[in-house]
């Protein structure tokens, strides 16, 4: 839950899942929607499909060595790494970006981390830098340091305790590193949707399957998926952020002069907690005051 998503923002989820999921067999039982209307409103929901399939796996058969946990959906080198050294005490280190943060300083390397080639090499600097006795403590230090201590706008060299080995420290290049040239420009789309009321009831569209990771998800529709709507009054403005997407969506007010056609339904604001709402249906449905707050608590 705590990638790409802040731990203010993860906190209320994180109590509300484990609650719903005490245990990896709870969760390896539960429905695909139930797992994902929980999720709702966190975003990258690949990441609540890979935890569920997961669960299935582990609920047969708990992994117990690194490749073992590598082999699992959604687990990547660094995840991996954690939890072999930390619940297990196997002697992989962890590389994220405290850690790139790090080694490029005590090495005094200016190589693009945004490189893959310059991320496996210090990988490598990492691996040689691990206390074999005690990893997961090791690990945990290390990322500690870069989080606290070597940040990465003026780093507190004075309090460090790496300072006689440091590199950038003697070289007076700390405040200049790591490097990272590779950014991918931002880009910006206006879009409109639409809120569509009746007898107590919203109107959302699904997601099709083609959707890829929002496949299954219910979304408030746009002018374009509902040509047969009648523009009303304009009630607010949402902004929402998908990596370097950044969307402005103006929300309008709307009436049907036609039945809607496959792919839509009704839902009760009591309904809408049972369902995989989308983000921006539920910013937008909160801008215009159908959920309270601007979500679902």
């Amino acid at each position: 839950m705590l990638q790409q998503t802040r731990a203010q923002a993860v906190i209320p989820y994180y109590e509300r899942f484990l609650e719903q999921f005490p245990t990896v067999e709870a969760l390896a039982a539960a429905d695909e929607t139930e797992v994902l209307a929980l999720w709702s409103g966190l975003g990258y929901y690949s990441r609540a499909r890979n935890l569920h399939r997961a669960a299935a796996i582990a609920a047969s058969s708990f992994p117990r060595t690194h490749e073992e946990i590598r082999a699992l959906p959604g687990i990547g080198d660094y995840t991996a790494a954690a939890l072999a050294s930390i619940a297990f005490g196997l002697p992989h280190a962890v590389v994220d970006g405290n850690v790139l943060r790090v080694v490029a300083r005590v090495e005094d390397d200016s190589s693009d981390i945004g490189s893959g080639r310059t991320r496996e090499r210090f990988r490598a600097v990492a691996q040689g830098w691990l206390d074999v006795r005690d990893p997961g403590s090791f690990n945990q230090a290390l990322m500690d340091l870069g989080a606290t201590v070597c940040l990465p706008k003026n780093p507190m060299c004075l309090v460090c305790p790496l300072t006689a080995a440091c590199g950038a420290r003697e070289s007076g290049r700390a405040a200049e590193l790591p490097v990272k040239l590779r950014k991918q420009e931002p880009v910006r789309v206006a879009a409109e949707l639409l809120v569509i009321e009746r007898q107590g009831r919203v109107l959302l569209r699904q997601r099709e399957a083609s959707a890829k990771r929002m496949a299954g998800f219910w979304d408030l529709p746009s002018p374009e998926e509902a040509p047969e709507a009648v523009l009303g009054k304009h009630v607010g403005e949402i902004r929402h952020t998908i990596t370097h997407h950044h969307y402005r969506l103006a929300v309008y007010r709307a009436a049907l002069k036609e039945k809607a056609g496959s792919g839509f339904g009704w839902f009760t604001a009591e309904e809408l907690r049972t369902i995989p709402l989308g983000t921006t249906a539920r910013k937008g449905l909160g801008v215009a005051g159908v959920l309270r707050g601007g979500g679902i608590s």
